[in-house]
């Protein structure tokens, strides 16, 4: 699906707000459009009467090759984060399908990407938020977490912190991870895919 050039991507970090969830799994969509903003070099203000932080900006290199883009991080909870997410598509005018969740994914090994345009929303309550706000013809970019260890119950272990073992290597995931981002929306889908989905 190609898209007008001109037209601004809406990259949302899925997660949940306050300091209390900062460092759980199910916050490494936050971690990403995070380390996004720092790169652009802004900070994340207010969205006027959306749910939501935001920052604008541009990715990719200078010039006519970059794209304008508007990060996100939902400040309702995860399981709401489709009323935000549209009312920043409608504000910013941005194509269902230049928006693009960075989100968990509990059936990827840890620190695995996968890039895609569309689906379901496998049990993940933030894309279903999402999907059943504005339709499926979103992009992701999915952070596998892998699957909770023994018998430990999915909703413990997304709300949990990365463990010591996993934080060794978060930074590089997370960088990577905010490239893929980079690639999807500069050079398109299938590029990115090529270059990035392991």
């Amino acid at each position: 699906m190609t898209t007008d050039p001109s037209a601004p991507w809406l990259v949302v970090g899925l997660g949940n707000p306050g300091p209390g969830y900062a460092m759980n799994r199910h916050n490494v969509g936050f971690m990403v459009v995070d380390l996004l903003a720092q790169r652009i070099g802004g900070t994340f203000k207010r969205a006027g009467k959306a749910q939501a932080q935001v920052l604008e900006g541009r990715l990719g290199p200078m010039g006519p090759g970059s794209r304008r883009v508007v990060l996100a991080k939902p400040t309702s909870y995860m399981n709401l984060s489709g009323g935000p997410v549209t009312a920043l598509r409608d504000f910013y005018k941005v194509p269902t399908a230049n928006v693009l969740a960075v989100h968990d994914e509990l059936d990827i090994d840890y620190g695995t990407l996968r890039l895609k345009l569309g689906g379901g929303d496998n049990g993940h309550n933030g894309l279903k938020s999402m999907t059943k706000a504005m339709g499926s013809d979103y992009h992701r970019v999915r952070f596998g977490i892998g699957r909770p260890p023994g018998r430990m119950q999915v909703a413990d272990f997304v709300l949990k912190d990365f463990s010591a073992t996993e934080r060794k290597e978060l930074d590089y995931f997370v960088d990577r991870a905010a490239d893929a981002v980079e690639c999807l929306v500069v050079e398109g889908l299938e590029r990115a895919q090529s270059t990035y989905n392991s």
